[in-house]
């Protein structure tokens, strides 16, 4: 009897054990740097921003994440993807990533900034990616995309799966109508400061050093008509009229600090997560920050205190001119394998292509989604939408950050008040024309 009790708890055991080997197998689909089954036959590595993975810090989004990769990997038992985590560092991120692509050590597949796509294009370093995508797919993209994008020849070499959009957010019960015009933001928030009690600041925007400030600053420019570089990516910012939409957008800037209705700090903010807080603690009226700002403050806020604010499009220097600035991320392949490069595509297209941005809450870059896609059927949405269709991205050429670096210099200088507009438009000029070796 003793060894038949201990054949049956043998074969417990044994069960016990396959089921849990079972479980584990399955859970190990996905693990913080692997989607895919760890034994599978072929892999390729991929390099992707924290926040668009399963590694996310807010649970929801992750678990979401991961059961989109779950997905994926049944749908390709062959694959093993290798992840690699990218950095907050973005410009350095990008600097190492340009340099391994040079010398063949770059990933498989990997997250490029949009606005850095070009200079990998023009490096020669990215595989065409066109084949895998139909021509209705790229026609549903927003017109500011394409150009980023591709080549002279119409190659795609980027899928740019989510994009984002600048815009004026502002608490109603200190500015109740949507200021159109710079006069009209101003005056805003001069009465705002006085309404508020205790005094809020007016408004806030990016105008430290970092890419964030040419987002907030740009659509300035842009409304007006303005042009950072000819079509063939010649440097034209300092000639006319492109110099005087500059000057007019400086001294915009300028007028909002000493009038008071920005503070002086602004000249030091480079970071949204800045602006979003003061909207938060309710010390600000307005502020210049980016689609993502109200899923942040929802989650902050007491649906009360949040239902006081609302979005617009930028102000112009008249009603009728407006613009503002759409960035986001892409997915590329160094891969010189098809078969990875292939792969590569087929993660962008089932998992972030479209399902990812209504997991992570994202905007996305096909029109059609805004109808397809039921949380952007809203009213905030559709409003996005309309808005984006007036986006515009910084100029896909290889000058554009040293011309981006110039002018963050000039708007730090003016608003704090250490050069004139002119003389700091002069300045960035003069720096441009150095690196490129020719006067505008």
């Amino acid at each position: 009897m003793r060894w038949l009790l201990g054949l049956r708890l043998s074969v417990i055991l044994l069960n016990g054990c396959l089921v849990a080997h079972n479980i584990a197998r399955a859970d190990d689909l996905v693990t913080h740097n692997r989607i895919g089954r760890i034994d599978a036959p072929m892999s390729f590595s991929f390099r992707v921003v924290t926040a668009h993975s399963n590694n996310i810090a807010q649970p929801k989004f992750a678990a979401g994440m991961k059961a989109l990769y779950e997905k994926y990997a049944r749908s390709h038992p062959d694959w093993r993807v290798n992840i690699q985590l990218m950095s907050l560092q973005i410009p350095q991120e990008h600097a190492r990533l340009l340099e391994q692509a040079r010398n063949g050590t770059a990933p498989d597949c990997s997250a490029v900034d949009s606005f850095e796509v070009p200079r990998f294009i023009n490096e020669g370093v990215l595989r065409p990616i066109e084949q895998y995508f139909t021509k209705e797919e790229t026609d549903d993209l927003f017109p500011f995309i394409r150009p980023i994008v591709s080549d002279a020849s119409g190659h795609f070499y980027a899928w740019w799966w989510t994009t984002d959009l600048g815009m004026r957010s502002r608490n109603t019960a200190l500015v109740p109508d949507p200021p159109a015009t710079w006069a009209q933001a101003k005056q805003a928030a001069l009465a705002a400061k006085q309404t508020a009690v205790p005094a809020s600041e007016g408004i806030l925007f990016n105008g430290g050093r970092n890419e964030t400030t040419m987002i907030d600053f740009l659509p300035q420019f842009w409304a007006q008509g303005g042009k950072l570089v000819d079509e063939k990516g010649t440097p034209i910012f300092g000639r006319e009229p492109n110099r005087s939409y500059l000057l007019n957008a400086l001294s915009y800037y300028r007028d909002l600090v000493e009038s008071g209705a920005a503070p002086s700090r602004v000249a030091s903010i480079s970071n949204y997560d800045d602006l979003t807080a003061a909207a938060i603690a309710g010390t600000t009226a307005m502020m210049v920050n980016g689609d993502w700002a109200m899923g942040q403050m929802q989650a902050a806020m007491k649906p009360e205190a949040l239902a006081k604010w609302a979005v617009s499009m930028l102000p112009g220097p008249t009603a009728d001119q407006r613009s503002t600035a759409s960035g986001g991320w892409t997915f590329v392949s160094f891969s010189k394998d098809p078969a990875k490069v292939k792969a590569c595509m087929d993660l962008v297209r089932e998992v972030y292509m479209g399902p990812a941005v209504e997991v992570l809450q994202r905007l996305p870059t096909s029109q059609s989604q805004f109808d397809s896609v039921p949380m952007f059927r809203s009213d905030f949405y559709l409003r996005i939408r309309d808005y984006l269709k007036k986006g515009q991205a910084r100029p896909g050429f290889p000058i554009y950050p040293e011309i981006s670096n110039r002018l963050q210099i000039a708007v730090g200088e003016v608003l704090s008040g250490i050069r004139t507009t002119e003389s700091a438009v002069d300045e960035a000029v003069m720096q441009v024309a150095k690196t490129t070796g020719r006067r505008q």
